[in-house]
């Protein structure tokens, strides 16, 4: 079922308030150099990332399977210097090869079942170029996400506020269960969404199943290697086996 936090276009609108500009984007748009690349932004979403890319002259796709966010996307300053396809990660199909490929903001925990793990990772492959890099992350399930997942915060828009809360619902396997829900002044919207917490090791086997290689595991934005027990992000670099 579509998940209305990504769907509906109300909350598409107030995306970028609720998830502006971070640290980690900073860390993805620092890939890409200062020479023209080709690059591929699975799970673009509101293409906060695309447009950053190119604003800096670079050549651009963003995909995302939610018609909302693509909509949100293309107002973006630079956004008709982008192409825009409305596609999942593992449906993705481009004529074009990419220097970089990324999936951020944890879209990757969105794919739940290994078919649809190994379609992306079969995506990434098709799509690079032979010197390609492809950078994702993930949250390490050594973390007890779950004591620390919920939280109670406010938007402010220009002309109103909006109450947001995250409470966590279940875990089961390594598939976590939550609850967004918005209060409008109008309304309250509330979705209903789940993740997948693989371990490193899992995703490593994953990958060579499907011809591409670890080239670095980090394990937050700085740069810092990954430490199974402490550290809360796994951030894979991956290219092509020759």
């Amino acid at each position: 079922m579509p998940d209305t936090h990504y769907e509906n276009p109300k909350l598409a609108e107030i995306y970028d308030v609720d998830s502006p500009w971070s640290v980690d984007r900073d860390f993805y748009l620092s890939l890409a150099g200062s020479s023209r690349q080709s690059i591929l932004d699975l799970g673009c979403g509101t293409g906060l990332l695309c447009n950053a890319y190119a604003r800096k002259n670079h050549d651009v796709t963003g995909a995302d399977p939610s018609l909302a966010m693509l909509e949100v996307a293309r107002r973006k300053p630079h956004g008709k210097e982008i192409e825009w396809i409305q596609a999942c990660a593992q449906d993705f199909q481009s004529e074009k090869r990419f220097d970089l490929i990324i999936m951020t903001g944890h879209a990757f925990q969105v794919l739940l079942h290994d078919y649809d793990v190994l379609a992306t990772f079969s995506v990434i492959k098709k799509h690079l170029k032979s010197n390609g890099l492809a950078v994702f992350e993930s949250r390490n399930p050594a973390i007890d996400w779950a004591s620390h997942w919920n939280y109670d915060m406010d938007l402010e828009l220009p002309e109103y506020s909006v109450h947001e809360s995250r409470r966590f619902l279940s875990m089961e396997d390594d598939c976590m269960t939550f609850e967004l829900r918005y209060k409008f002044p109008d309304e309250v919207l509330v979705s209903k969404s789940m993740l997948r917490f693989m371990t490193n090791d899992d995703i490593e086997e994953r990958l060579a199943a499907s011809g591409l290689r670890v080239e670095k595991l980090l394990g937050d934005w700085n740069s810092k290697q990954f430490d199974q027990r402490y550290s809360k992000e796994m951030i894979f670099f991956v290219r092509s086996y020759i």
